[in-house]
């Protein structure tokens, strides 16, 4: 593993808020292109995407502005800054937007009941127990 992955993730259970996961099912346009951006952006600590792990929370464009709001496995993680770096550089790719932000939310809180059926069919295949 390596000194930039979140090494102390906590798996344990929780309840889903409604409406999450979001996947951004139902995106049309450039707000599409950023979902599907985002699901190129792996953790960087298994094989999995991002919104398949339910840590992108909303994605909005504006025009040439994309925002996107995400939360992490760990508050503490120090992959953060790359892990939101990359995030931003993936929104950047979406037709049009020339802006992109990205904000972390830690409400509500993250749970694995937050991954969806795909992304814990992934963490199963490499070895987590969800």
């Amino acid at each position: 593993m390596s000194s930039d992955a979140c090494a102390y993730t906590d798996y344990e259970d929780g309840e889903v808020p409604t409406a999450f996961p979001r996947t951004g099912e139902g995106a049309t346009g450039a707000e599409a292109e950023v979902w599907a951006a985002l699901r190129e952006v792996e953790d960087p600590e298994m094989p999995v995407s991002i919104v398949d792990l339910g840590l992108i929370y909303d994605v909005s464009v504006d025009g040439d502005e994309a925002r996107v709001e995400m939360t992490l496995t760990y508050t503490g993680c120090p992959a953060k800054d790359m892990l939101t770096n990359d995030v931003r550089c993936a929104a950047l790719t979406a037709s049009g937007v020339q802006v992109a932000s990205v904000s972390i939310q830690y409400s509500p809180p993250w749970s694995v009941e937050m991954v969806t059926d795909a992304g814990k069919e992934q963490l199963r295949e490499f070895g987590l127990s969800v």
